[in-house]
């Protein structure tokens, strides 16, 4: 007989331990073992107030916020709904089952406010990767960059013209970034943005490989190639002048805070600029294994730089008959470099070299004599070019995809395809967020769960 489960009243008190209901392989425990947020409230002390109503936890916000990021919750007021319901959620936010669940809008507040102010976002990733580090997941041997686009909060048909001036009234948080930004430098090689979002401003209107068009944001990662352990992350418009030049300040920043500077870095050939090579060999003594940017090689059948011979003793290079080109041809009294704008030296054939030559026609045939542009950051990038079809070389690009595979992690299961924050600094901390709960993910399943980080609690 079918029995029914509607007789009597319903137990008023319930004893159980919220420690015991958690299953020890969650992956909550092996993330809660490895987060250590005791110097959070130091940190951000000079910014809240000694006087006046308790703030709510910092360190539970942002647990809360890791939930959220690990878990691809990417809407705070549905966040705040999952916490109040899920008994693993409240464990790792050290709630009870009597203790209130802050308000979405608190996020809001202290996202811009304090959090932002005092770079704790940074301050949480930076102490994550330190403890990486600590377990020995991070060999320092060699790093991995790349860039991935990801979508802005912004309208495609809302653009602002150049000869626009009006912003409108709104005096959003997005728009004032973007216009007290205006004055910075745009990185070599990159141009002004020609369509500007009304709402987004800062992010870039780009392309996806399936052609269709939309505003949006880079995120860079730097990477070391060991266990896949993200070491920096930098926002940049999605363009990818401001994505090379992000390198640099990453590996910069990676050196500064934890003194580690890898052997070698693993790059696309969007990496493979003179200027970056230079850099690295030159100034860092890093080894780039990553594909030149390279437009040496002849077009339709012509004779290209890699055809003539490169002679350095003699600072000259000789055409396929032997004929020098040089840097100057006529003595001068003052010593001049030749180095152009563009960081090129040029090397000229004589004209009666070049003017009675059988092979001219395939050489240089709208010009009177021979013309060469050389990199002041050739050797560096001839450098690159010898470790091509190395065994090293190989492997490097076999690791360059723990890069993609994070990216790929990234948009399927964190849900991190499209932004919900605006402005250069809300993209930034998504970014953030999102690499601090991969590298926590990462431990977790690496290292696994342990003991568990607190003493069981009885709840009554």
């Amino acid at each position: 007989m079918m029995g029914s489960n509607d007789d009597g009243q319903a137990q008023f008190f319930y004893a159980f331990e919220l420690e015991a209901l958690i299953p020890q392989d969650h992956l909550l425990r092996g993330i809660d073992r490895f987060l250590d947020l005791t110097e959070l409230r130091t940190h951000l002390a000079p910014f809240y107030s000694h006087t006046g109503r308790p703030s709510i936890d910092p360190e539970l916000m942002i647990r809360m916020l890791i939930i959220g990021y690990c878990f691809g919750i990417r809407s705070e007021r549905r966040l705040c709904e999952e916490v109040q319901l899920n008994l693993a959620y409240r464990w790792f936010c050290r709630l009870s089952i009597e203790d209130e669940v802050p308000d979405h809008s608190t996020f809001s507040k202290n996202r811009h406010g304090r959090f932002r102010d005092a770079n704790t976002l940074r301050f949480v990733f930076e102490q994550v990767l330190q403890r990486c580090i600590d377990e020995g997941l991070v060999g320092g041997e060699g790093f991995a960059i790349d860039a991935s686009i990801i979508k802005a909060d912004a309208s495609r048909r809302r653009h602002h013209d150049d000869d626009d001036d009006d912003w409108g009234s709104g005096g959003s948080r997005a728009v004032a970034e973007y216009l007290n930004s205006l004055d910075r430098s745009i990185p070599e090689g990159g141009k002004p943005a020609k369509r500007v979002s009304q709402t987004d401003p800062a992010s870039r209107w780009t392309a996806a490989r399936s052609g269709a068009t939309f505003y949006a944001y880079s995120t860079n990662y730097l990477v070391d190639t060991d266990a896949g352990i993200i070491m920096d992350v930098e926002a940049t418009p999605a363009n990818r002048s401001f994505e090379v030049a992000s390198t640099r300040t990453m590996i910069e920043r990676v050196k500064e805070r934890f003194a580690i500077q890898p052997k070698k870095l693993i790059g696309d050939t969007a990496y493979g600029s003179a200027k970056l090579l230079g850099w690295l060999v030159e100034e860092q003594d890093i080894t780039p294994h990553v594909p030149v940017w390279d437009k040496s090689a002849g077009k339709a059948g012509l004779y290209g730089r890699a055809d003539f011979t490169w002679e350095a003793e003699a600072d000259r290079y000789l055409c396929p008959r032997g004929k020098p080109l040089l840097r100057n041809r006529r003595k001068l009294k003052k010593w001049r470099t030749g180095i152009t704008k563009a960081n090129t030296i040029i090397y000229r054939a004589s004209q009666s070299d070049c003017g009675h030559c059988p092979l001219k026609m395939q050489c240089c045939p709208a010009e009177p004599a021979r013309k060469i542009h050389r990199s002041v950051h050739e050797a560096a990038r001839d450098l690159v070019r010898g470790l091509a079809n190395t065994k090293a070389y190989a492997q490097s690009r076999r690791d360059r995809k723990k890069v993609e595979m994070l990216f790929a992690h990234m948009k399927r299961i964190l849900k991190m395809d499209q932004l919900r924050l605006r402005g250069l600094t809300g993209a930034g901390d998504e970014f953030l967020m999102t690499a601090t709960a991969q590298n926590l993910r990462r431990m977790a399943q690496w290292l696994g769960p342990g003991p568990p980080a607190l003493p069981a609690v009885a709840m009554t």
